[in-house]
């Protein structure tokens, strides 16, 4: 009790410490933003470049994989942003290119760990 008594003496009452710059409160916000941009958004700027590419490139005779699981391969690749996927014998579907999540070169074998461990 008496130290807080005497510290509170020792203080002018009206005399406040010099006012704080605004920009040194704004440096964390910035250090921050810098921090989510090089660790979450440039990735998947990167990453969506990357599956761009990837997609643009696909041709006829790639084996594909969908978003929903099919693997594939390419039959027909049109201008519009559809390409045909032959599933099985007589099974052929219509896919939107963007859905594509994998591009395997023609006869890119579909693990090669597997291959390596036998």
């Amino acid at each position: 009790m008496l130290l807080v008594s005497t510290a509170a003496a020792a203080a002018p009452a009206g005399a406040a410490g010099p006012a704080p710059n605004p920009l040194t409160s704004l440096i964390p916000f910035v250090l921050i933003f810098v921090v989510f941009y090089f660790l979450i958004i440039r990735p998947q700027q990167n990453a969506r470049k990357k599956h761009q590419a990837m997609v643009e490139a696909v041709k006829r005779g790639d084996t594909v994989v969908t978003a929903g699981g099919l693997v594939g391969k390419v039959t027909k690749v049109s201008e519009g942003p559809e390409i045909s996927v032959r599933l099985a014998d007589n099974v052929e579907v219509q896919v939107i290119k963007s859905t594509l999540t994998d591009v395997r070169a023609k006869g890119e074998p579909a693990n090669d760990d597997a291959k390596a461990k036998a």
